[in-house]
């Protein structure tokens, strides 16, 4: 028991020797009658009082046995915080340095010789002409349409593909539903910007699509940029339709992805492409990267529809994951217009994510992203249109309910007079010499452009260039205008586009134009057609 007590009171004495040592008390250690240590004779004079600040014996004591132990480390230790304090005080530049002294003349000179670059780049004279001749449409959108306070025309310039936005029962739900939730929810979707009406919306997606979840976005445009980068990054592979939309390509170079382009719709170079990728591939040490393929369903810039059954082939046979952008087949193609899926018959467990816009065949604003649940869930954490944009406006998202509603379950309401007008449009334009038209069959959009035989007649000496074609076009465009029918030229950005498609005419077809407007809109073309390319 004695020898616990000694050995507890030892403990005890080095623990308060320590403490002592260490916050340079002047006292004693307590409980005993040894006196504090006597100043070390190697300290300066102007050290001196500073031996009774807190921790500066430990570090005393420290200096003292660390240099009697290892002479070297000391010095090394010494020179280390000499070259910490010269960094820290020491001027990052120099001022003067390396400066040339101008006299005033020179000054003057170089002032007078400086000439500022454009903010922006010039445009060219189409485009100047262009913008000029935008038009304003005084009133609500829809086939028919006021420009500038003039006479009414009918629009062949917009998509509204399935024109149900502009009837009358759509203005009244509009309003009602806007008393109820007012203009816009004011915030992101993921902290206060979630309406019922936007999950509502979500869960009717995924039932028509056939996909187990979806997720929806506010802007169409950042749909496609969001989705895209949100799973495919820097090493993993994209292997992409060359024509794809201006909004893929944006996309595709957001995700910093290593990008392989394959020829149009054409199965033989995709299936080359993918060999020469998987062997690349092969040779690269490392972990497995993502690879992807990316397509249009329906082609914003060719109008042509991808063949997706030979493109799942190869996906499978290549270990590919698929992403399928319907921006454009959504609510156009199938039996219940679901898009390129439903078009082929093929289950929608082959695609891994499809990506759809609601403002081309609908007619509002936004997208949306239907997959599994999985990859939806990922995308409220990743995806970027949805995590810092607001929520789209509720009105907006009624709508699009309402639409897809008819669409599940009386389809052919909507479809059959939309196939009907647009095989009538293809039917018509195809009668008109002068033209070329490009588009798939039952493709809604239509692609026109002045034939070069045409364009010889116009301009029969010298070579034509693109700002040529654009100007017979946007002549075409007025003339067609003057009486009374509403196009528009297919506008691209030219410096940014990987594969810039050939100047031409949009004509969208909406399921709302009559036998009349279409009839009447061949007319005005052909008679412009004629006028436009007469001799200057």
């Amino acid at each position: 028991m004695a020898d616990t007590v000694n050995a507890a009171a030892k403990v005890a004495a080095a623990t308060a020797l320590a403490a002592n040592a260490f916050l340079g008390a002047d006292e004693g250690i307590a409980g005993t009658n040894k006196p504090v240590s006597p100043l070390p004779a190697f300290i300066p004079s102007f050290l001196q009082p500073m031996w009774g600040f807190p921790g500066f014996r430990f570090i005393i004591n420290y200096i003292q046995a660390s240099y009697r132990n290892d002479p070297v480390r000391s010095f090394l230790e010494l020179c280390l915080v000499i070259f910490v304090i010269w960094w820290t005080s020491r001027t990052k530049y120099k001022q003067g340095r390396n400066e040339v002294v101008l006299t005033e003349g020179e000054v003057d000179e170089l002032v007078e010789d400086w000439k500022p670059e454009p903010l922006v780049p010039a445009l060219s004279e189409a485009k100047i002409r262009a913008l000029e001749k935008i038009p304003v449409i005084d009133g609500p959108s829809g086939v028919m349409v006021r420009l500038n306070g003039k006479t009414p025309a009918i629009n062949f310039a917009s998509y509204n593909h399935l024109g149900v936005i502009s009837t009358d029962k759509a203005r009244e739900t509009a309003i009602s539903v806007l008393r109820q939730y007012g203009v816009g929810s004011c915030g992101p979707p993921g902290f206060y910007g979630t309406l019922d009406v936007h999950q509502d919306l979500e869960k009717h997606i995924a039932e028509f699509t056939g996909f187990p979840s979806a997720i929806l976005y506010s802007q169409g445009m950042s749909t496609t940029l969001s989705i895209i980068p949100c799973f495919s990054k820097r090493g993993d592979t994209i292997v992409a339709d060359e024509a794809v939309s201006f909004a893929v390509q944006q996309a595709i170079n957001l995700s910093r992805s290593r990008v392989y382009w394959y020829k149009h719709n054409d199965m033989r170079d995709l299936e080359s492409v993918l060999k020469k990728v998987n062997s690349s591939l092969a040779q690269r040490k490392g972990p497995l990267s993502r690879r992807f393929i990316v397509t249009e369903g329906l082609f914003q810039n060719t109008s042509q529809i991808a063949p997706l059954p030979e493109i799942i082939e190869l996906k499978e046979k290549y270990k590919y994951r698929l992403i399928l952008d319907e921006s454009h087949s959504f609510g156009v193609l199938g039996k219940r217009g679901a898009g390129l899926t439903d078009y082929f018959n093929v289950p929608t467990e082959k695609i891994d994510l499809m990506i759809g816009s609601l403002c081309n065949a609908i007619g509002v604003s936004g997208g949306f992203c239907a997959a599994d649940k999985d990859l939806i869930s990922h995308q409220r954490l990743s995806g970027l249109g949805y995590c810092f944009s607001a929520s789209m406006p509720a009105i907006l998202s009624v709508a699009s309910s309402d639409v897809i509603g008819i669409l599940s379950k009386n389809p052919e309401s909507l479809l059959a007079p939309l196939r009907r007008n647009t095989k009538l449009m293809h039917e018509q334009l195809s009668k008109i010499s002068g033209i070329n038209v490009e588009g798939h069959q039952e493709s809604p959009i239509i692609h026109v452009s002045i034939s070069p035989t045409a364009l010889t007649k116009r301009k029969s000496n010298g070579e034509w260039t693109r700002g040529d074609v654009e100007n017979a076009l946007q002549d075409l465009v007025d003339e067609a205008l003057k009486n009374g029918v509403l196009l528009t030229r297919a506008q691209y950005v030219d410096d940014h586009e990987h594969l810039l498609p050939n100047p031409s005419i949009r004509i969208c077809v909406s399921a709302q134009h009559s036998e009349k407007d279409i009839a009447k809109c061949a007319k005005v073309i052909s008679n412009a057609v004629q006028r436009v390319t007469k001799k200057k």
